[in-house]
């Protein structure tokens, strides 16, 4: 942020966050990528109590830190035995967000800030990379959500350049749905698709920048739009990951306090259900073939199953630090997850909430992580969104 961030008082910080704010999340050091949206950065004495907070924190007050460093402990037992490999991208600007595995073993992957959707074969380590259309130069790049519909087709978002696509690995060939011009403006981010349009013919997607809800009729490619948050009332909220269940209702992670909440694909009613850890921060989904949603909670340091059936919740805690990005289940009934901050891959045991803790080599900024239960034991995927590179973990028990 600055030569000498540690010295800055309240009225410094808060220029440095509007500053920040302008950025797209997809942005590096080494390609940082402006919003096209100037109301995405604020107001400086909008994030004056951010400002105060940090400028108390930092060395601009006191001569040294007035607490002692401490680190968390290196891994001893079950935690060592792994196997971790890496396998480095070319592109130090690759940024691997999604990561999944198809049946024939191959690794998909979506990159967060360049517009490519990319192959790698772990057998024979040959990358191919599928370039992504731009459709609103100088607008931020990159695509965040990767996911396979019923059909083996993959699916993604290209959000700041406001359309979804997908990829027929057979054919190699990519299609793209923008959105309609009417809400197609310069606040829009397209993040997610809700993938059961082989019930009803269509897709749902979700737009940061208006917090609104859009739904896709395939055969006419005519556009929907929903505004479920106003059924939570005035208070703030923010929608994070959308997913669709069997009969493709819509499930929306709310991400400022913690909700999880639904659109009747009918009706279009809207209901929400309140996390029971207060402000867990909902964040990615997994939904299974018995239409239960596994989510982090990425405030509340736990991850959690919806039953969408009973309406009942049930969480398991983690260790310290993880702040969880999103959570998958084996075949064995362990449940995954990844740690955003603490550079781990988690393996919880939901009988008994035991945890197992496998250390990464180095900062990795874990995002989604995926399963792969074809393997015994199962292989654990992540990408390394500040490494540029794919990860590997597997477990020898």
């Amino acid at each position: 942020m600055d030569d000498e961030p540690a010295g800055h008082d309240a009225d410094e910080w808060t220029q440095v966050i509007v500053r920040m704010n302008g950025y797209g999340p997809v942005s590096q050091p080494i390609k940082p990528q402006r919003m096209l949206d100037p109301a995405r950065s604020g107001s400086p004495e909008q994030f004056r109590k951010q400002a105060e907070y940090l400028a108390s924190v930092n060395l601009g007050e006191v001569t040294q830190w007035e607490y002692p460093l401490k680190t968390l402990p290196r891994p001893t037992g079950r935690a060592t035995r792994v196997i971790v490999t890496e396998y480095d991208l070319p592109r130090p600007t690759t940024e691997p967000h999604d990561v999944l595995v198809d049946a024939q073993g191959t690794v998909w992957y979506s990159d967060f800030g360049e517009l490519f959707i990319s192959k790698f074969d772990p057998k024979t380590l040959k990358l191919t990379e599928y370039p992504v259309k731009e459709f609103k130069p100088g607008a931020p790049v990159g695509n965040l959500s990767l996911e396979f519909d019923k059909h083996g087709t993959l699916w993604f978002d290209t959000m700041f350049q406001g359309s979804l696509g997908n990829f027929d690995p057979k054919t190699e060939q990519m299609k793209y749905y923008p959105l309609a011009p009417e809400y197609n403006d310069v606040r829009v981010q397209l993040n997610f698709v809700g993938l059961r349009h082989d019930v009803d013919g269509k897709v749902w997607t979700k737009s940061v920048g208006t917090q609104e809800i859009f739904r896709l009729d395939l055969a006419t490619e005519k556009w929907e739009r929903f505004q479920p948050l106003k059924a939570l009332g005035n208070q703030r909220h923010s929608i994070y990951q959308v997913i669709s269940d069997s009969q493709n209702n819509l499930w929306m992670a709310e991400f400022t306090k913690g909700h999880i909440g639904k659109i009747d694909a009918k009706t279009g009613e809207v209901s929400w259900h309140a996390v029971p850890t207060p402000n867990a921060r909902a964040r990615r989904m997994n939904i299974d073939d018995q239409d239960r949603i596994w989510f982090a909670e990425y405030r509340g340091n736990k991850v959690a199953m919806f039953d969408t059936k009973t309406e009942k919740f049930t969480e398991w805690p983690l260790p310290a630090q993880t702040y969880p990005y999103r959570a998958a289940v084996d075949k064995n009934g362990d449940i995954w997850t990844g740690g955003m901050h603490s550079d781990r891959a988690v393996r919880i045991d939901p009988k008994t909430g035991g945890t197992v803790e496998y250390l990464l080599p180095r900062e990795t900024n874990m995002r989604t992580v995926f399963v792969d239960s074809s393997t015994t034991p199962v292989t654990f995927w992540t990408g390394s969104n500040h490494g540029a590179a794919l990860v590997k973990v597997e477990p020898l028990d």
